[in-house]
Formats: C-alpha cells, sequence, structure tokens
C-alpha cells in the first residue's frame, strides 16, 4: 500500500477510516485551477490503495461548495487555444468526475454552498449528497456559451433527476435553490445551514466506514455496472456479486455476530466496534 500524498491545493483529513476532502479557495467560492482538477482526480485514484480509507466526505471552505472553473486561472487561458488543447483540458476534467464514479469508497457531498459549473457535476458524481438550506446549484454552462452536457453531466443528471428534470437543468442552465434539489432528487437531504449538512455527511460517512467495506464496493460497482444492463442481466450480475460477497469473511462475521448478539466487527473497520448497541436481527 503506497503513502497516501499530501494535498497542496485543498484539505485532506482521514480520521477513523472517513477521508475528508476540503475545497479550500473560500475567497474564490472554491473555484477550480488547473492544478486543483488534476491532484482531486489523483487523489481520488489513490484513494482505493488505502484500506483504512473506507468512506469520503468531500465539503467546501466558507461560503461555497465549488463555483466551478476560475474564470481567471482557466477560462481566460482557454480563449484562443486550439482544439487539441482544449480537448486535453476537457478530457482533463472528465477524469475528475471518472475518478469519483470509479472509486470504490462511498462518496458523499456536504453541499455548504453555491454549486456550479464543474461544482454541480461534482456533486452529482458523488453517491450521496447532503445540501444546507442556503446552497444553489446550476448546470450554468449555457450561459458561458457551452452545451450542458460538460464533464459527463448528461450521463449523470438524468439518472439522479430523470430526463424531463436533466433537459430543463442542462438547457436552460438555471441556478435552483436546495429545496427544488430535494423535490427533484438532486439531493438526499437538506440541513438548516453548512454546518448541519457538513455533520450529517460526516455521521453518514462514520456510519459507512464502520459497515463491510468490500459490500459497499460491490453495491457501487453494481450500481455503475447495472445502467446498461437488461433485468435478465442484471439479475445475473447481481448473483454473481452476492456470492462473492458470500466468500468474504463480512459475511461469516456478520452471523456470528449475530449468534453472539454483538455488533459485526467487519474487515477493515478503523477500531472494532464495541459489543452491545442494536445489533440483533435489524443487522443481519
Amino acid at each position: 500500500m503506497s503513502k497516501l500524498p499530501a494535498p497542496r491545493s485543498f484539505g485532506f483529513a482521514l480520521a477513523r477510516g472517513v477521508a475528508t476532502i476540503t475545497l479550500d479557495r473560500p475567497d474564490r467560492l472554491n473555484a477550480l485551477t488547473f492544478e486543483i482538477y488534476q491532484e482531486l482526480a489523483e487523489t481520488f485514484e489513490e484513494l482505493d490503495r488505502h484500506h483504512e480509507i473506507r468512506a469520503v466526505v468531500i465539503t467546501g471552505a466558507g461560503r461555497g461548495f465549488c463555483s466551478g472553473g476560475d474564470q481567471d486561472d482557466i477560462i481566460h487561458h482557454l480563449l484562443g487555444k486550439s482544439t487539441t488543447e482544449l480537448l486535453a483540458f476537457t478530457r482533463a476534467t472528465g477524469r475528475l468526475i471518472a475518478a469519483i464514479r470509479r472509486c470504490r469508497r462511498p462518496v458523499i457531498a456536504a453541499v455548504n454552498g453555491v454549486a456550479v459549473g464543474a461544482g454541480a457535476v461534482i456533486a452529482a458524481a458523488c453517491d450521496l449528497r447532503i445540501a444546507a438550506a442556503g446552497a444553489r446549484f446550476g448546470f450554468i454552462f449555457p450561459r458561458v456559451g457551452l452545451g450542458g452536457a460538460d464533464m459527463g453531466a448528461a450521463y449523470l443528471l438524468p439518472r439522479l433527476v430523470g430526463l424531463a428534470h436533466a433537459s430543463e437543468l442542462l438547457f436552460f442552465g438555471e441556478v435552483f435553490d436546495a429545496e427544488r434539489a430535494l423535490a427533484i432528487g438532486f439531493v438526499n437531504r437538506v440541513e438548516p445551514d453548512a454546518e448541519g449538512a457538513r455533520a450529517l455527511a460526516q455521521a453518514w460517512a462514520a456510519r459507512l466506514a464502520e459497515g463491510p467495506a468490500f459490500a459497499h464496493a460491490m453495491t457501487k460497482q453494481m450500481l455503475e455496472s447495472e445502467v446498461g444492463m437488461n433485468l435478465g442481466e442484471a439479475i445475473e450480475a447481481e448473483a454473481q456479486a452476492q456470492a462473492l460477497c458470500m466468500q468474504h469473511g463480512d459475511f461469516a462475521e456478520a452471523h456470528a455476530a449475530f449468534k453472539a448478539r454483538r455488533t459485526p466487527r467487519f474487515a477493515g473497520a478503523p477500531e472494532p466496534a464495541a459489543p452491545g448497541g442494536d445489533e440483533g436481527g435489524a443487522r443481519a
């Protein structure tokens, strides 16, 4: 297992199996630079090599989650570039979204404030989204003369909110609030403020980190893989996946814990769970 490098362009902390990534340019609403795109992608690609990391939270410092590509550090420098140069950039931004989806750890976005452009796509790429009541979202690419389909948005968004809502959001590029995001299924929960959103994201991540990491990874893989399958193919894929989970030690541990009336101690947990608590049938 390699050593996770300390990031230079954003915050990174690891505690009890939860890795927390904090975008940290609050004066720019955490706008992304070329360096941040690359380092975020590299970080997500590296996470799977570290068994002590079992869940991930991504959030932003200050008032914003992420306001997209920085107008001065990115947009200004793209003007006048060749097609080859522009394609290299758009592929680099897509690399980040692919890395989040390919990461076998559950990823939770704690959306503390504005999340537009690339920030909205990053949120969409996460497995779960918790928003502060004051958060705002927008796939604002049409406002700057670009197609709404950027960084995988046209793939991700219909799966979250359906084709009709996705088409409206991607064509018009309008900013929408947390209440509408919850109503259309873009976010899982809305909390009163940024602190509450971060706290719930950490609580969910801690629950996931204490759970069966192999099984969680399989769930994420199946959610991604089955999108192109018919029902018969999906049932067969899940049969094979579940058979693999049944061979993993966590399956036997869950049974042993049920018989002993204790909390399961799944492999790779940050530390053994304390005996007692809400074990029993609900955990079996």
